[in-house]
């Protein structure tokens, strides 16, 4: 079955009891067992959902895992993932990470006697350079945000399993239509459901796919735990949202090849990222491991005074945090997604004040490259 279609037809879109073509949203905080003596399958809302495990067993499917958790963010699947590791334990990520996986890393769990190390993830020498006696973990983006750094996974995960390191992998910028890191050997994979998978800017929402039955065991234990699991309203959106994610991802796709490669001509223009183009690095890595450059690029103006009237003045796109909906979404990550990171740290990574990353959404190409050309030219 082509992926297309296991959107659609995955055993999880028809509701068993009464054959509606929408699961129910099952909105109840607990359920009636008939018999005390044995439970039935739902008992509390925390530990087990019908929406939720709808949801869940379709990203599961999706990305070719054991078992699928939904949580109330994407922070809240990427923290309880980074929860299975215990104090003394040491784990490798990429140094170009999104901003709340920096601030989890660096100002919580370290706290608990974890111990992190940022390499260049696109340098498989530095992540082998970076093992410990005491490394357990490895943690990758790719493409990362917001400079969209290419990491080889095959070969990031071949390095791992030679010393027994569970490999974790943030999928939200391709989501499974793109790419599977699952199937290139990695243990866990996580999205923000915000993005792409529910993908209408209407839903927070994390996932988490594992490989194993025993991871799936332990991460039971820590999303019951903790208990920040996805409403069942939000389940049943983000549902919604990923039957029509090929479309969207397939459209998104043209429309920023092009875009990308019309700000490659502006001469306000200094750098344009996005793995689509043939001359971003690791393109050629890039489409041994993804079928697709997907929808987020990166560009850089001269000046921070181009940078500053470029997002005051842009038309039909909105300026804001996140990314994935069906509008186009300009972001400025040293003030959104990257604040959290120290401007020296921002800098030496080359996430500069006139970087500028775009979402690219459903809007003709024509109109938004008039937009674009618009508040370039002021």
């Amino acid at each position: 079955m082509k992926f297309g279609t296991k959107l659609i037809h995955n055993g999880n879109e028809i509701d068993p009891t009464t054959g509606s073509l929408s699961i129910p949203i099952y909105q109840t905080s607990t359920f009636h067992q008939f018999d005390i003596e044995k439970f039935g399958k739902y008992d509390y809302a925390r530990s087990g959902n019908p929406t939720r495990e709808a949801l869940e067993n379709t990203i599961a499917q999706l990305e070719n895992g054991v078992k699928g958790f939904a949580f109330s963010s994407g922070m809240a699947a990427i923290s309880s993932v980074l929860s299975l590791f215990s104090a003394g334990d040491h784990i490798i990520i990429c140094e170009d990470v999104y901003g709340g996986t920096f601030r989890i890393a660096t100002k919580v769990l370290n706290r608990f006697g974890i111990e992190f190390t940022f390499v260049d993830a696109s340098n498989l020498q530095a992540i082998e350079s970076a093992l410990k006696l005491n490394t357990k973990g490895l943690y990758l983006e790719t493409p990362s945000n917001p400079l969209l750094k290419i990491t080889d996974l095959n070969g990031a995960i071949k390095i791992a399993k030679m010393n027994d390191v569970i490999v974790i992998v943030d999928n939200s910028f391709l989501s499974p239509y793109f790419q599977k890191p699952l199937d290139l050997g990695a243990d866990i994979v996580v999205h923000s459901a915000t993005k792409f998978i529910a993908g209408h800017s209407d839903v927070i929402g994390g996932l988490a796919v594992v490989k194993s039955e025993e991871l799936a065991k332990d991460l039971y234990t820590i999303q019951n735990s903790f208990g920040a699991i996805l409403g069942p309203q939000d389940c049943w959106l983000t549902l919604r949202g990923l039957k029509t994610l090929k479309v969207r991802m397939d459209v998104y796709e043209q429309t920023a090849t092009k875009l990308a490669g019309w700000l490659q001509e502006q001469e306000e223009v200094e750098e344009v990222y996005y793995p689509g183009l043939k001359n971003h690095p690791g393109h050629s890595v890039h489409f041994d491991q993804a079928t697709g450059g997907g929808a987020v690029l990166s560009f850089t103006l001269k000046t921070l005074e181009q940078t500053t009237r470029f997002l005051q003045s842009v038309e039909n796109v909105a300026v804001a945090v996140s990314l994935g909906g069906v509008e186009t979404i300009v972001s400025y990550p040293v003030k959104m997604s990257h604040a959290a990171i120290p401007k020296d740290v921002r800098e030496r990574l080359g996430v500069k004040d006139t970087l500028i990353r775009v979402s690219v959404g459903l809007e003709d190409i024509e109109d938004l490259i008039s937009s674009f050309q618009k508040a370039l030219s002021l």
